[in-house]
């Protein structure tokens, strides 16, 4: 800290104005708003923000605003502090802080404090008045407090102005993602690859093959049913019965008026329906099993990750009763998809892994026939804007949307044969990769970027944010003095 700086208690320079807040719940607010337009309302405001409008309002002036719980107080690349105007209200959540200095140089300050000594709790961290108080705070002569604000808010400009780039990149990626996904499923990627093929099978072919196939999955199913049932008749016939599978179902032809929406595909591929194409789409049993220590995994749609993985760590476990049991109708294996079903509609992921789980019915379970068709193919397929479109011509909208078995089973599939299957997935994988790359170097920018905002905040409260020019144009202003000086000022100021 420079010679002309100062540090004190922030009760010593500033009004702590807890008095002025007052809660009010939600549903009374309701109540004293209704039917009055927005222009007649005040902001009504709590830990990190505004929460809502009030018909009335208890302060009136610029205030800092400083969670007392609910406040991301640990995480350093996010502000805990903010600044309000006007005719305002504000909840028990916020301490109100007014400074006898500048409110600005106040409000980046508390943005840069260290808290960690000064909250408590754990899953809600709390930062009590008495600990407020506690707070020291670093002391710049006025001149210097106007030009750090002035130049930490030129800095959060120019910041801001590559966040939002970053995030508009971000966006375009997204986009991207999907048109390729869109032409992929369209034949377009492999175009010129279809010209330099000579004895191409037909996607009428693999839908007659595919059709042999699912019957002979149906007659080791019902063997294994058969045998289901003799263990639980040797067993004294315990527990609820085994459900008796069912025959393969057949999905009706795809008609011209199902497909109008969609652009053409090739002569050589066929459209039919997901049922069609996979050995089963199902999902457990909808009660509920019991979670113990040490069982199977249970998942649910909170396991299935953004990024296309499965976190194992958090799943719920279940007996190996309950899993015997459910895993009759439908278990999950290496090459399925896992397809939510409401909730988080849309996160499908591909199981790549050789263990025993189960996922809960909230979750399709798509069973893949791996040895006549590529699983990546059925996972980019069910990601791509034709599934979306399919998604909501099917969804049930009730307290959240959510999308039956038998919707997905009849979802349209562009079916084209299994060489060129894999040639699709190997072309969208090419340019994912690279998607993935700038992607990470996103992240990677907007990662910086918060750390740099901090950088910005310890440096100006360090002293070192304004060159030494910018320090002696501050010494010639006509309010220049020393912190210490000020400081003096302000306790006469608060005994007035």
């Amino acid at each position: 800290m420079r010679e002309d700086w100062t540090e004190t208690y922030l009760p010593n320079v500033c009004d702590i104005l807890d008095n002025l807040r007052k809660p009010i719940n939600s549903n009374e607010r309701k109540k004293r708003i209704e039917g009055k337009p927005e222009s007649e309302l005040y902001p009504y405001y709590g830990a990190t923000g505004q929460v809502g409008y009030i018909d009335d309002y208890l302060t009136d002036g610029e205030f800092v605003l400083i969670g007392e719980d609910g406040a991301p107080f640990l995480d350093y690349t996010r502000a805990v502090a903010y600044k309000i105007n006007g005719k305002t209200w504000v909840n028990n959540h916020a301490h109100i802080l007014k400074s006898f200095f500048n409110n600005d140089y106040l409000l980046h300050y508390l943005n840069q404090f260290q808290f960690r000594d000064f909250v408590t709790g754990t899953t809600r961290l709390k930062l009590t008045q008495g600990a407020l108080k506690r707070m020291s705070v670093k002391l710049a002569p006025l001149p210097e407090q106007r030009a750090i604000v002035t130049k930490i808010e030129n800095l959060f400009a120019s910041l801001d102005k590559g966040i939002a780039d970053l995030k508009k990149a971000q966006e375009q990626l997204k986009v991207y993602r999907q048109a390729l996904l869109k032409k992929a499923f369209e034949g377009e990627l492999t175009k010129d690859w279809r010209k330099k093929q000579t004895k191409l099978p037909t996607a009428e072919e693999l839908l007659e093959q595919i059709k042999h196939e699912r019957q002979k999955y149906y007659e080791q199913q019902l063997e294994d049913w058969k045998q289901a049932v003799k263990d639980w008749e040797n067993k004294g016939k315990e527990g609820k019965k085994p459900s008796r599978i069912s025959k393969p179902k057949e999905f009706g032809k795809v008609r011209l008026i199902d497909v109008e929406n969609y652009d053409t595909i090739p002569d050589n591929w066929k459209w039919s329906r997901f049922g069609n194409v996979t050995y089963k789409i199902g999902d457990i049993d909808h009660k509920m099993p019991k979670t113990v220590d040490n069982g199977y995994p249970y998942l649910s749609t909170g396991n299935l990750k953004v990024d296309g993985t499965i976190d194992f760590t958090e799943a719920k476990t279940i007996s190996k009763e309950d899993f015997e049991r459910l895993s009759l109708k439908i278990e999950p294996e290496k090459g399925d998809i896992i397809f939510p079903r409401y909730g988080t509609i849309g996160r499908n992921v591909l199981i790549d892994v050789n263990r025993e789980f189960l996922v809960s019915y909230s979750c399709a379970i798509i069973k893949n026939i791996t040895n006549m068709m590529s699983a990546k193919f059925a996972l980019y397929y069910s990601l791509s804007p034709i599934i979306k479109k399919e998604i909501k011509k099917y969804t049930v909208e009730t307290t959240q949307a959510n999308v039956g078995i038998a919707s997905i089973e009849n979802f349209v599939f562009p079916l084209c044969s299994v060489e060129e299957q894999h040639q699709i997935v190997r072309e969208i994988e090419s340019r994912l990769s690279v998607c993935d790359k700038v992607e990470q170097n996103i992240t990677e920018g907007l990662e910086k970027s918060e750390a740099l905002r901090q950088s910005i905040l310890k440096k100006a409260f360090e002293g070192k944010l304004l060159s030494v020019a910018e320090i002696e144009k501050c010494k010639q202003a006509a309010d220049y003095e020393p912190a210490s000086v000020l400081l003096e000022k302000i306790k006469k100021e608060k005994q007035k």
